[in-house]
């Protein structure tokens, strides 16, 4: 088999495997935010601050869901990073924004997040204020979701099938999942461009 046809056949195992029942719950909580007029977050590091702004666009055009990324403003992350650490970039800017009981979080993440291992501390320090305010924490994360899955209200984790592609198949993943997401009826207030055209 060649490495092609071995990805690809992982790729259609984790289809698989994943957890409906928690994705059916995370669009139902993302309405619910929608529906109280709350304001969802998304949170991620390196490729999946990537994705993050991509989600962005699509739970604010597609669904219709006020999103921002942290990631999305350089200038104040890169100042946070500088002058008060890596560590608290994110819940410094959810404090600005101030993030409370009617938004969201919603962390794209390899790891989810693991403060004993020193890997995503800013996640971890931004998903403990998300907790102290009571705002609705979902997460798309890859191997056993990490700090995470521990506090999140629906988790929905990338199934490890080999442990040499942990991060691109939980960032593939990531964009999967979204896009079910934002394409859920639950969600989905506008028709997308091609779905539109004759």
């Amino acid at each position: 088999m060649t490495f092609a046809a071995r990805f690809l056949a992982e790729a259609t195992q984790i289809i698989a495997a994943l957890d409906v029942a928690v994705i059916e719950r995370a669009a139902l909580l993302l309405a619910a935010i929608r529906a109280r007029g709350g304001r969802l977050f998304i949170l991620g590091v390196g490729g999946s601050a990537g994705n993050a702004s991509h989600a962005v666009n699509d739970f604010r055009k597609i669904a219709g869901l006020e999103a921002y990324a942290p990631t999305d403003n350089v200038s104040e992350l890169t100042a946070r990073t500088n002058d008060d650490g890596w560590a608290s970039v994110f819940v410094g800017w959810l404090k600005v924004s101030r993030l409370n009981a009617q938004d969201g979080i919603l962390v794209l993440s390899v790891g989810g997040g693991d403060l004993a291992r020193n890997i995503s501390p800013n996640l971890v320090a931004a998903l403990q204020h998300a907790r102290e305010v009571k705002a609705t924490i979902l997460g798309i994360v890859g191997r056993d979701g990490g700090f995470t899955a521990t506090v999140a209200d629906a988790a929905i984790i990338i199934p490890t099938l080999n442990a040499d592609h942990i991060t691109p198949h939980a960032e593939a993943f990531q964009g999967v999942i979204w896009h079910l997401l934002v394409s859920h009826p639950a969600l989905k207030a506008n028709r997308t461009t091609w779905e539109a055209v004759p």
